[in-house]
């Protein structure tokens, strides 16, 4: 298959200022990557085996005053810990990532949160915790004028999170000018008409803004179809954006590994369909439980 720029200067000016032409995708996004419900420990595992670039998403949570992954906000203590899940299990691949110093490979792995809950002492420990890596995270300086985007100082590891106001303040608002921007949020998908800023440099959309009856209901893929997804794609690049889209599964029953039936096509030729028509139209950022399924047709 044919390598693909995920950054190119003309399509996605936001995170062009990365390494033009070096970053390959679009990108395999590795939903919920995370144990919950007593399955998917594997996950991250699977994940990381599948090669480089990717996309991992962490869904965050609080317990006893630290950061834990977590499907949801009622934690009970079983939920390993972010820096134990994440940081800790990627610090062998970071570590080597810099010592030999392959820039232009750069970011290997783009770690997405999706904050379950978003109070202060859960937003101020994840930052603190980026501190502690900040050596291996891509950044960029804070400038006094918000629309003005500040060059990407590139590392192996690019972390983004979503859209709530809560996060901006700390993690945007909050930083002194000059000083490092250690992870960028999405924009409000609500009205998007605001261009990025040198904080909310991508956008995060159900696919439900492509087929508005949901995977489950889904029936044929149609022209219609592909011309709102491009639509979405060509006004997010044009305002800035990398685009991400969620979740695209298709399985029969006999295949279900405890997916979400929510994004469920029905089976792999129905999802495969839409893959592909997201590649073809340029998104960025393509989420899938079914990460295998998905390396066969997104190749780095």
């Amino acid at each position: 298959m044919r390598k693909l720029a995920l950054v190119t200067l003309l399509v996605l000016p936001a995170f062009a200022q990365i390494h033009v032409g070096r970053i390959k995708g679009p990108l395999l996004d590795a939903h919920n990557c995370y144990p919950y419900m007593g399955q998917h420990a594997d996950r991250i595992e699977r994940a990381l085996s599948l090669g480089f670039p990717i996309a991992i998403e962490q869904d965050v949570a609080f317990w006893n005053g630290h950061a834990v992954v977590s499907h949801t906000a009622k934690t009970t203590g079983v939920e390993p810990t972010l820096k134990q899940h994440f940081f800790e299990r990627v610090r062998p691949l970071m570590d080597k990532a810099l010592k030999e110093n392959k820039k232009f490979d750069w970011p290997l792995i783009v770690v997405h949160f999706d904050f379950k809950d978003v109070q202060p002492a859960l937003l101020e420990d994840v930052w603190k915790m980026l501190g502690e890596y900040e050596g291996w995270i891509t950044t960029a300086k804070k400038t006094k004028d918000a629309a003005k985007l500040s060059k990407f100082d590139v590392k192996p590891l690019l972390v983004l999170t979503e859209e709530a106001d809560e996060q901006e303040s700390v993690f945007f608002t909050k930083v002194p000018e000059g000083q490092k921007l250690r992870l960028f949020g999405s924009a409000h998908t609500k009205d998007l008409t605001a261009k990025a800023t040198n904080y909310r440099r991508w956008v995060n959309y159900s696919w439900k803004a492509v087929e508005p009856e949901g995977q489950p209901k889904a029936g044929e893929w149609t022209e219609a179809d592909a011309n709102r997804l491009k639509i979405l794609v060509d006004q997010a690049h044009g305002l800035g954006y990398w685009i991400r889209f969620y979740t695209l599964d298709g399985f029969t029953p006999d295949e279900n590994q405890g997916w979400d039936a929510n994004y469920n096509f029905g089976s792999k030729d129905a999802v495969t369909e839409r893959w592909k028509a997201a590649l073809k139209a340029g998104v960025d950022l393509i989420a899938t439980d079914q990460y295998e399924a998905l390396r066969t047709v997104v190749v780095p």
